[in-house]
Parts: structure tokens; sequence; C-alpha cells
């Protein structure tokens, strides 16, 4: 308990360094635009790879800036291209997948496995089971009408996320920008 006490003071003292602040911003700037190239198959279905600045933010600055940037970045993906009505839920399924983001990577070093944990917690706990209960309460669908579907769709693009993340991390690793952290 203490070492996630810990990490959430560590995290939240990110925001009072300018150096974070200013790359948090260019990766909610980067998951922004990210977010525009979305692609929408279904009313319940839509791919997208903002994921990778919001899950570099978590790895970088931990859950406190990892949660804010994935809020904010939902929020502001909405009002840069609306997709069907702003609904709130998405904007916690952002921030939790932020929060889990920054618990298993922030202060870590990034290896396979946990790149592996980091993004099945938020596929399974996130995308599969919350956003399908956020679909269904917008739409008036069914549960278990939109979840095999979804659960295809997330199995597919799991190693898909997965491969980019650690592939990106490591040569974002090797730049002056992300060395040292």
């Amino acid at each position: 308990m203490r070492k996630i006490k810990s990490l959430f003071i560590e995290s939240s003292n990110e925001l009072t360094k300018t150096r974070s602040l200013a790359l948090a911003g260019i990766l909610l700037a980067i998951a922004v635009v990210l977010g525009f190239f979305a692609v929408q198959l279904t009313e319940s279905i839509k791919i997208s790879f903002a994921f990778i600045a919001e899950e570099l933010c978590g790895a970088l600055f931990g859950p406190v800036v990892g949660l804010i940037c994935g809020g904010v970045a939902d929020i502001l993906k909405y009002i840069v291209r609306p997709t069907g009505p702003f609904f709130p839920g998405f904007t916690i399924s952002g921030i939790l997948g932020g929060l889990i983001y920054g618990l298993v990577l922030y202060k870590r070093k990034i290896t396979l496995p946990r790149v592996i944990l980091a993004n099945a917690l938020v596929t399974v706990f996130v995308n599969m089971l919350l956003n399908t209960y956020w679909l269904t309460l917008l739409y008036g669908s069914a549960y278990m009408a939109i979840f095999p579907a979804r659960i295809i769709k997330e199995l597919i693009l799991l190693p898909i996320n997965v491969a980019i993340f650690y592939i990106v991390s490591k040569i974002l690793a090797k730049t002056a920008a992300f060395r040292g952290r």
C-alpha cells in the first residue's frame, strides 16, 4: 500500500515540473491527432491508435498524470471529431486507462511482459467490459448482443497494440526527450 501511495505522490509531483508538463502536453496533442484518424466500423466498434500517446503519458509520468491525460484526451478527441453523442462514461474509461498504464508502467523498466499486462488489463476491464456497458447505456443495445463482436475486435487488437507500444517505447527510449525516464 505504501508503494502505491508513493507512486501517486511521485506522479503528482510530475505536475510541478515544466519539462513533464510540456512533454505531457505534446503527448496529449498526439493522442488527439491520432484520435482524429480513428476508424468507426460500426456503432459499437471503433479502432484508434490514440492509446499509444496515452500509454506513454502514464508510463512516463505515472498514474496521476496518466489519468488526467486519459480524461482530457477523451474530451478533446470528441471536440475535434465527434462521433455520436458525448457520453461521460467514455471519459471515465479514458481516466481508468491512463491510471492503469501509470500504475503498471511508471518508474519501471518497459519490458514486454509488463506492456502485455498493462494492455491486457485495459483491454479486458476498460475496453471489453466497461466500454461495452457504456455502449449499452448510450444506444440501448443488449450487452450480450454487442459483446461478442467487441471481444473479437479486442482480441485481434491486443497483440497489435502491445507490439506497437513496445516498439515505439524502445525507439523513444533512445531519444533525448525520453532518456532518463
